[in-house]
């Protein structure tokens, strides 16, 4: 299941699966047989009326590597200055990205400058906003970023819990572990002094340990009361995925769900058993997660739109 997003789910075979025993455990250039450009499909405003573009321009961030041949550049709409790095490129339509270092244009080594700045004008708005999303979530990640110190915080099931540390102390969370509030103190048995990666890798075992223990009872949950059955399950560690399943009956579910409050934990379960009837995202696998879990719906909504930079850093 994708970080971004809902599960995404491990299904090479179409049918239905033999399920054993369980066990513990960008837009497009004008041309005149060109489709829409994409991003059209999202939002199409009204282009505003082009104004001079300017010559290349230093970066705004003097750090920022560029690939070869690639170069800044700078256009104005609305009297917002729009600054992009531009790259040419063999492909046949004109790109555009928001990444790590803001605006990226791609466009085909035959399109003059003038239809690229037009271009970025026409997507104007869209570009200005997105650029204010990146730049927003810039701002939050600098705000979010874990200190890995007494006095820390972090997300535990949907509430910030406050890291506290003291050598003569027992790990031990203060108040429910299974409904906790914001403020709860998670002592580590850590000198006051100890270095960041030290109480990093200390927090980061108690939340795979709460993540192994919760899940499996959320997971047993499901299959005492659907009747399904499984072949094994696991923690994973995946980038991109929150979970999956296979044909077999392996479920894996990645441990950073810990963060997240139980109704999303219970979504990623009802989604990948879900798969054990229907390999697939049709209209009845949909269904059959619905029957396992009723209003899955804010659950599932909650993880589209959930910010990866409200996540602490484990690296």
């Amino acid at each position: 299941m994708a970080g971004s997003r809902r599960p995404d789910s491990v299904h090479p075979d179409p049918s239905r699966p033999r399920v054993r025993p369980a066990s513990a455990a960008a837009a497009r250039a004008p041309g005149k047989s060109d489709p829409p450009p994409q991003l059209e499909l999202l939002l199409n405003p009204p282009s505003p009326t082009p104004v001079a573009s300017t010559p290349p321009v230093a970066p705004p961030d003097p750090a920022v590597q560029l690939p070869p041949g690639a170069r800044w550049r700078e256009v104005t709409a609305d009297g917002q200055v729009i600054r992009f790095v531009l790259q040419r490129s063999r492909r046949r339509s004109i790109g555009f990205v928001i990444g790590d270092d803001g605006l990226r244009v791609t466009a085909p080594r035959w399109v003059v400058l003038a239809d690229i700045d037009t271009a970025v004008l026409e997507k104007s708005r869209w570009i200005l906003s997105k650029l204010n999303d990146w730049q927003n979530r810039k701002e939050r990640l600098a705000l979010n970023q874990t200190k890995w110190e007494d006095g820390g915080e972090l997300p535990y099931l949907g509430k910030r819990i406050t890291i506290r540390l003291d050598a003569h102390r027992s790990l031990l969370l203060e108040g429910d572990a299974l409904a906790p509030q914001d403020g709860d103190v998670l002592w580590l048995p850590l000198p006051h002094d100890a270095g960041a990666a030290r109480v990093r890798d200390s927090v980061q075992a108690w939340l795979q340990s709460r993540a192994r223990a919760i899940f499996d009872v959320r997971l047993k949950d499901f299959l005492d009361r659907t009747g399904l059955t499984i072949n094994r399950w696991s923690l994973s560690s995946a980038a991109t995925r929150w979970g999956s399943c296979t044909s077999a009956g392996n479920i894996r579910l990645n441990w950073r769900l810990i963060h997240f409050p139980m109704n999303v934990i219970d979504y990623v379960i009802a989604h990948e058993l879900a798969h054990l009837r229907e390999m697939n995202h049709s209209a009845d696998f949909w269904a059959e997660v619905g029957h396992l879990l009723p209003g899955f719906e804010s659950a599932r909504e909650a993880l589209r739109r959930h910010d990866p930079t409200s996540l602490p850093q484990f690296v």
